[in-house]
């Protein structure tokens, strides 16, 4: 795993002359290249990935990014496209070399256009994705892409790695929500394919290669996103279960009732909303009483014809009668709400508190998350007495955030030197069901060398051959998704 204690700053290997020539391309207030500037841009958010970097740029333009991109093709000059910097597997980092440059797209932040009838906005890639949700809200539409860290991650990055996040369940991952890209390619060139239609039939839908590729087959500079009604009204309830079974139960139930209209089911277990109640500011227990297993659900009802309260209420009375439910809470207002989802949202964060914490993202089946959490649950305890696991997430599309927080008391180094055998332990039991070690943040450098593992090699063969075909020189975002190719070295 990544040395933590490891200072972001070392000894560039990059030709000064090479500096000047992009401070002369964008002008040097646009080129940093002091260590203290560029500290941020080397320091992961959880301090795992630590980067070397002499140089980071931070274009304003569509046309300024094709230029940088095309004097580092000449010059031969590694780029590491980074966006709002909140990626949790290292793909946004460079490597200790310290020959990788930083291109920044956080000066690419304008909203270019805004379609309420259409449903569609055209943002850059460097708007956060807050200000996307705001600026839809401002004409009465929803832009539905939800993360934790939705005030500073930016939509290039959302689209890079194919966030999910918590509305997954009713409007998909963030290729869903794409109708049409501008990206610069490894080469310089421009690709304009900003389109807005729902419908396009003609031939390959190049915009797919690029979202989730992390940056290494493109750079992604603005995007046309669909927009959709805003609900006339929300209801959240956070109940408390037994068990991750009744969950299941609970989560079957709702959508047999609501249908579209159940727009997210979390699942969280006591120790995540321990943590959350301890560290987060402003988190509060939503029970009187504790509970093992708790899930939060929400209901967006987009007709009057509707009445939303009746409808969850009636969801929960039956739940309850059927045993799936022992206690629960109804948001009164949009406040509390937003409380409760305020200790869903910030359970990733506050595990920091705790110590070391072994992190994966996984998915399997929704019918199998039970199924999942006993086995894996059981393998870790046994494997380091004592951890306490914070599973929690996005039950209603079949991933969870499956930590591990270190035994009180532990040493926090020795524990993480653990990462990888428990990884082992819990990548086995995913593949057994049929799931995925990556459900939504992405592959970077921290799961690259698994790939081979769980891909089929004709897969595999085709992403190095597409890599090959649109990076043949291997600078963009190099060593990330994919390692060395095989192809290059017969």
């Amino acid at each position: 795993m990544t040395d933590t204690s490891r200072s972001c700053q070392a000894v560039s290997s990059l030709d000064p002359a090479i500096i000047a020539q992009f401070q002369t391309l964008l002008g040097t207030a646009n080129c940093l290249t002091d260590p203290s500037d560029i500290e941020s841009y080397c320091r992961e958010w959880r301090n795992k990935f630590f980067g070397v970097c002499p140089l980071v740029l931070r274009p304003t333009t569509t046309e300024q990014v094709s230029a940088c991109i095309k004097l580092a093709n000449a010059l031969d000059v590694a780029i590491v496209p980074q966006g709002g910097n909140t990626g949790l597997v290292g793909g946004q980092i460079t490597d200790r070399t310290g020959r990788q440059i930083i291109l920044s797209t956080e000066r690419l932040n304008r909203i270019r256009s805004m379609d309420p009838l259409s449903n569609v906005v055209v943002a850059e890639a460097g708007v956060i994705l807050e200000t996307v949700q705001i600026s839809a809200q401002e004409v009465d539409r929803l832009f539905p892409l939800s993360l934790g860290a939705q005030g500073s991650c930016q939509i290039g990055g959302n689209l890079s790695t194919n966030a999910g996040g918590t509305a997954v369940l009713a409007y998909g991952n963030a290729r869903d929500l794409v109708l049409g890209l501008e990206v610069v390619l490894p080469d310089g060139r421009i690709w304009n394919g900003l389109r807005s239609l729902r419908k396009d039939n003609t031939g390959y839908d190049l915009k797919h290669l690029f979202i989730g590729a992390e940056g290494t087959l493109g750079i992604i500079t603005a995007a046309s996103l669909k927009l959709y009604p805003s609900p006339r009204d929300q209801q959240v309830g956070f109940v408390a279960v037994e068990s991750p079974q009744q969950a299941l139960e609970l989560f079957n139930l709702a959508q047999s009732h609501a249908g579209s209209m159940l727009t997210g089911f979390e699942l969280m277990p006591r120790m995540g909303v321990e943590f959350a109640i301890r560290h987060l500011q402003g988190a509060r227990d939503p029970l009187s009483d504790s509970y093992p297993w708790y899930c939060l659900l929400e209901l967006s009802i987009f007709s009057n014809a509707v009445d939303g309260r009746a409808l969850i209420e009636a969801i929960l009375s039956e739940a309850f009668e059927a045993g799936h439910v022992v206690d629960g809470a109804l948001a009164e207002n949009k406040q509390q709400a937003m409380d409760f989802w305020h200790v869903r949202h910030g359970m990733s964060e506050v595990q920091k508190e705790e110590g070391g914490s072994i992190k994966h993202d996984i998915s399997v089946p929704v019918s199998a998350i039970p199924a999942f959490l006993d086995q894996a649950l059981a393998a870790c305890e046994a494997a380091i007495p004592g951890c306490r696991p914070v599973a929690f997430g996005h039950m209603g599309d079949g991933n969870l955030h499956f930590n591990l927080s270190q035994p009180v008391g532990a040493d926090k180094a020795a524990f993480l030197d653990r990462w990888e055998e428990i990884n082992e332990i819990v990548h086995a039991i995913v593949m057994e069901m049929g799931g995925s070690i990556s459900a939504e943040h992405g592959i970077g450098t921290l799961k690259r060398d698994l790939l081979p593992d769980v891909k089929d090699p004709v897969e595999m063969e085709l992403m190095h051959q597409i890599k090959d075909l649109l990076d043949p020189k291997g600078l963009l975002n190099p060593g990330k998704v994919l390692a060395a190719s095989p192809i290059k070295d017969k």
